[in-house]
């Protein structure tokens, strides 16, 4: 969607578009709100500030949405074809990355009773493995804050990906 229509659509349309990046209600409305931008840029900045920080209830409520990392959502809804995307880099046929991912997968989710999140897009599945192995001897606490950021980036991501530049707006600052 091009910025200057996310800018004119009505509100409920607009966090129709936001919800699949981050569905956290106060993001959304957030965002909604504030509109109009002037730019990708200006929408981008504004979006990683109201994320910050995000409650504990809020970012429960967000993971709740997220696969586990080496899993496929198999739902045709806009945030299970996002995940697919960024999880490109994880090859589902190669069984000794499957296997060690699913195994750091459960001891993960013994230890901290969530799923293992991470933005996957830009990482390969090594990086990714090895990400979640460091994390394993974290402390709740740190955690907390990990998995906080990693949704802020993913949700900026997927942002950056939904709204596209207003062609006029854009040629006028070149």
């Amino acid at each position: 969607m091009q910025l200057d229509v996310f800018n004119s659509v009505d509100r409920a349309d607009a966090i129709d578009v936001l919800r699949p990046c981050l569905d956290i209600q106060r993001w959304v409305e957030n965002i909604a709100d504030a509109r109009p931008f002037n730019s990708v840029d200006t929408l981008l900045s504004f979006a990683g500030e109201t994320a910050e920080p995000f409650t504990a209830d809020e970012v429960a409520a967000a993971m709740a949405h997220h696969p586990r990392i080496g899993e496929r959502p198999k739902e045709q809804t806009t945030e299970a074809a996002m995940s697919r995307s960024e999880q490109a880099g994880v090859d589902p046929g190669d069984d000794g990355i499957a296997a060690a991912l699913a195994a750091g997968n459960k001891e993960y989710e013994a230890v901290f009773d969530r799923v293992f999140l991470i933005r996957a897009a830009g990482r390969t599945a090594p990086e990714i493995l090895a990400s979640l192995q460091e994390r394993l001897g974290h402390t709740p606490e740190e955690e907390d804050v990990i998995v906080a950021g990693q949704l802020r980036e993913i949700a900026l991501l997927r942002l950056a990906g939904v709204i596209s530049a207003d062609a006029v707006n854009e040629g006028a600052k070149a």
